[in-house]
This record gives structure tokens, sequence and C-alpha cells, in this order.
């Protein structure tokens, strides 16, 4: 509006100096009254109506602090944007708001993310994981039908609350310098087994205390494993991790006698086994409960409940995703994968 106005200025100005009222002046010329009586003055002022153009604030930082502030954000992807502004200000001494540094490295697509949590890989672990890999990337769906992917995991009523954050540019999740390595910790509350095959899955299994190999042996196997290989006949082949209880002496003669095929697997890859996702599955509906479970016994009956609530074809889904699991642990150089 200000410029239409100056275009109009010395009519205006005429108008105004004959006599007419600002009002008469901005009904004719379609201007807010204010607008005229702000020029207005202005022109009386300093003779002037032209609008003054500012460059706005001035940056805070230079663009070799910027550059200062990626460095070291990439150097150590666990610094906070406080820590990042008080290395800043010790460096250079330039004094920036955390606000600053998040936009700072947001301009060059760095955010504060949360780590993704795997387990750590030695190179033999990745030299297996990428043999087993690239043995199965080319099944069949008909080929991965008759696997059973089986595991262990733990539900406690207080979750890890993870509050560690890294700097990362999107798409690179799972890129080495962006994930945290650490062994599995077994909290306080409910240990889980289950199994899933496509089309079908177990009965979930509940305990409160640590898996042995007689539990495995008497209620894993048993219980659960021995119904589907019997239903199935010898085409049956059950996928477990090579966890102590899992090839305990008693654990191997019984997988004998029974006439379980195993699927040789490659240690420390939860992230090659579509159960984790169903147990991600699983942990989201029990969050989502409300009321929530505030016991263990309430914790226990939720988990047995939301178990049998998972759509089969989300669990079918997860089978069938395996040939690209496969592929992108070869295509991750052996390391971990998104899956």
């Amino acid at each position: 509006m200000l410029t239409r106005s100056a275009a109009h200025k010395p009519r205006n100005y005429r108008r105004l100096e004959c006599g007419r009222t600002q009002l008469e002046v901005s009904e004719e010329l379609g201007i807010a009254q204010s607008v005229i009586s702000r020029l207005w003055q202005r022109f009386q002022d300093d003779g002037n109506v032209s609008r003054c153009y500012s460059t706005g604030r001035p940056r805070v930082t230079t663009p070799n602090e910027d550059r200062y502030l990626t460095v070291t954000a990439k150097r150590n992807r666990r610094s906070t944007a406080s820590d990042l502004s008080r290395q800043l200000s010790s460096a250079t001494g330039t004094t920036v708001s955390r606000q600053t540094v998040y936009r700072r490295l947001g301009h060059i697509s760095l955010y504060a993310r949360r780590p993704v949590r795997c387990v750590p890989l030695t190179a033999t672990h990745c030299r297996l994981r990428l043999a087993w890999s690239r043995e199965h990337a080319l099944w069949t769906p008909q080929q991965w039908s008759c696997v059973m992917f089986s595991d262990e995991s733990r539900f406690s009523l207080q979750s890890d609350s993870r509050r560690t954050f890294i700097w990362r540019a999107p798409g690179t999740r799972y890129h080495q310098e962006n994930t945290i390595e650490r062994h599995r910790y077994g909290g306080a509350g409910w240990l889980v087994w289950g199994g899933i095959i496509l089309g079908s899955r177990t009965d979930l299994h509940v305990q409160s205390v640590t898996m042995t190999g007689h539990i495995y042996r008497d209620v894993i196997l048993e219980q659960h494993v021995h119904l589907f290989r019997g239903a199935m006949g010898a085409e049956f082949l059950f996928m477990d991790d090579n966890a102590r209880p899992h090839r305990a002496n008693i654990v191997d003669e019984c997988v004998q006698s029974e006439d379980i095929t195993r699927m040789d697997w490659p240690a420390y890859s939860p992230d090659l086994n579509p159960i984790e996702h169903a147990w991600d599955m699983l942990g989201r509906r029990i969050a989502a409960r409300q009321p929530p479970p505030t016991c263990l016994p309430e914790l226990r009956r939720a988990l047995l409940d939301e178990w049998c609530n998972i759509p089969q074809d989300q669990i079918d889904n997860l089978i069938l995703s395996m040939p690209r699991c496969c592929k992108a642990c070869i295509a991750s150089s052996r390391r971990h994968t998104p899956y």
C-alpha cells in the first residue's frame, strides 16, 4: 500500500493542500486513511514519502563461526545445542542462543534426532551377516513361508526415556556414526517369547524369570514349536538366535529328537529378524491402552490380549519383506539395516 501511495504522492499532496480532507482523499483513491495521514505527516516533516528499507537485524555469527558449529557438531554428534553454544563462545567470544545453534545447523540439514540403538558388531559378525544375506536374498515367498521366526523380548511398566540426541542429516539414520551400540538390557518386567510364521503365530509365553535351557526345552520347544513342526512336516524351519539358553546341550538334544531343522543364524543380528517389528507393534499397542497398565499383573494381561490383536496380515508383511531386508544388509556393507 505504501508503494501505491508513493505513486500518487503529487496528486495526494495537491488535493490535501487544496483543502480536501484526508477522509475524502482516502475514499477517492481507495487507500486507508491511516496511510494518507502517515504519508502526509512524513511529507510535512522532511518532504519525503519514499519507503525506508532496512536490511533487518544483522546475523550474530559469521560464516567462519557457522562452519565452526558445523564441524564441532559432526565431530561430537551427542553435543547439545547448549554445549555447542558454550564451545563457540569459548573459541570465538561470540555468544549465541540455543535456538541460533538449531537454526545454523538446520541450514545445512543437521537436526537433533534420537540415535538408533544397535548391538555391537565385530568384523566377524559383519562377514557372517553378509554371507547369510547373500544366501537368502533370492528366497521365494514359498521358502519363507516355511520359516518360524522366534525370539524373546522384555516389557516393563517404565520404558527407556531415551533422552540422548545426536545431530544428523535426513536419510542418515542408520549410518554408523549415528548409531549407539549396546547390549540388550533386561530391566524389571515380563520376559516374553513368541514365534511368527506366514499365516499364523504361536501363543505368547510370558514369564518373570530369565530364560534357561530347561525352560526353553520344556516350554518353548515342547509346548509351542513341536505343534508347528508336527503340522508342517519336514519342510518346517525353525529360526532362533544364538543365545546361550537356545544352544544348551539339553536343547540341542531335544531339537534332534523332535527332528526340528534349525535355520543357521548370524550372531548379533536382531535387525534381520522380522519378529523384532512384531515386538514394536506389541509395545505400541500396550502404550496406547487407556488406561495404561499400572502393575505387573495388568501388564501381563495386556501383553496376552494385544499379542492376539495384532492383525495377521501385518505379521505376514513382515515375513514377506525378508528379501528386501537381506538386500538392505548387503547394501549397508554388512552393518546395521533399517529393518
